[in-house]
């Protein structure tokens, strides 16, 4: 037979259970964590939250630095389309519908560049 403890319920009809107690919460065992004698080093390993591939990361950085540029310029051009349409001059609408979609194949052209990047 093993001498193991009774499990533990506040306001037990046992008095020998009603002790005062020094952890906050004695019902919780350390069994992993900082008190899993196992466990020396915790977080992520060395390295992590750094970059890994400084080339990798400054051509993905370039490629969202155009590619948000060129998302301002299509709301630009969106905005000035709305504008003129409203307006009645259809001729400077179809002109920034055109650069809209030329805007939207420089995006996907920068996106299908390099596949393996997705």
């Amino acid at each position: 037979m093993t001498d193991t403890p009774p499990p533990y319920h506040p306001g037990s009809d046992q008095p020998r259970l009603n002790r005062p107690v020094r952890e906050r919460y004695p019902q919780i065992r350390p069994t992993s964590g900082y008190g899993d004698p196992r466990v020396r080093h915790t977080g992520p390993g060395p390295g992590a939250g750094t970059d890994q591939d400084p080339e990798r990361s400054a051509k993905l950085s370039a490629r969202l630095a155009l590619a948000i540029t060129v998302v301002i310029g299509q709301l630009w051009a969106l905005s000035v389309a709305v504008d003129e349409w409203m307006q009645g001059d259809t001729s400077i609408a179809w002109w920034c519908a055109g650069f809209l979609g030329v805007s939207f194949l420089v995006v996907l052209a920068i996106w299908l560049l390099d596949p393996k990047d997705r």
